[in-house]
């Protein structure tokens, strides 16, 4: 039996959280969610608060007081999985970009053997639906630029829906984690595999929001654009643990 929690960070996602609580639960049993909500104002705790009268011990939320970025929220979350013994550890949008679905496949994938298993939009050529082309091509090439500077193998180097082996979040300090925007996911996968971990793209399809506005911003993309640069000259000067 393994005991897997999907972290939701969320900001103003009234209208899309009830649904997709509701489906990552009815998935599969062993299917936990935790969501982390940086004090939306549009009563998005609120409305998980009602959810947990009908799931109350399989759904979570952790409010924090203001609005501290992405990465802050997986982090606080990834301890909160720790903490409490789960096995493996999802991170997934609100807006329905990823499939519920899709974890089924990343959750065979861990359990198979891999220590990382990365949702992939371009591991078999571009699957995005609803995005503009030059978002499409923005992306596309961003994950292009960090396998340059960065080395990895992956594809998709600024993926955000991924699982994690417990064991994986054991030896990453995360409290030294630098990113707290979308270079978060970068940095992230640059440390599991610096570490020698195990890691697989599997493939997704990623469909825009529908509802909800994007948090995408310019500062987000500057961020990722600067700080893979700064990430490795800091790699340069740091030992890594091999996994054990």
């Amino acid at each position: 039996m393994t005991k897997s929690l999907v972290i939701i960070p969320t900001y103003n996602e009234i209208e899309n959280i009830r649904d997709i609580v509701n489906e990552v639960i009815l998935l599969e049993t062993y299917f936990h969610v935790l969501v982390v909500d940086d004090s939306s104002p549009d009563g998005t705790a609120s409305e998980v608060k009602k959810l947990q009268e009908d799931w109350p011990e399989r759904l979570h939320l952790l409010e924090r007081e203001g609005k501290h970025g992405l990465g802050t929220a997986y982090i606080a979350g990834f301890h909160f999985a720790l903490d409490n013994g789960y096995d493996l550890i999802f991170e997934m949008d609100a807006d329905f970009s990823h499939n519920p679905k899709d974890l089924l496949s990343l959750k065979a994938a861990c359990e198979g053997g891999m220590d990382m298993v990365i949702g992939s939009r371009y591991i078999t050529g571009v699957n995005v639906v609803n995005w503009p082309m030059g978002r499409v091509l923005m992306s596309y090439f961003a994950s292009w630029y960090v396998r340059l500077v960065t080395g990895m193998p992956f594809r998709d180097a600024t993926a955000g829906f991924k699982c994690y082996k417990r064991r994986v979040l054991e030896t990453i300090d995360m409290d030294h984690i630098k990113f707290i925007g979308y270079a978060f996911q970068i940095e992230m996968k640059f440390l599991t595999w610096k570490h020698g971990f195990e890691i697989k793209e599997v493939p997704i399809v990623f469909t825009d929001r529908t509802r909800g506005q994007s948090k995408m911003s310019s500062g987000i993309f500057k961020e990722a654009i600067i700080g893979v640069i700064q990430m490795k000259i800091r790699s340069w000067f740091r030992k890594y643990e091999p996994a054990a």
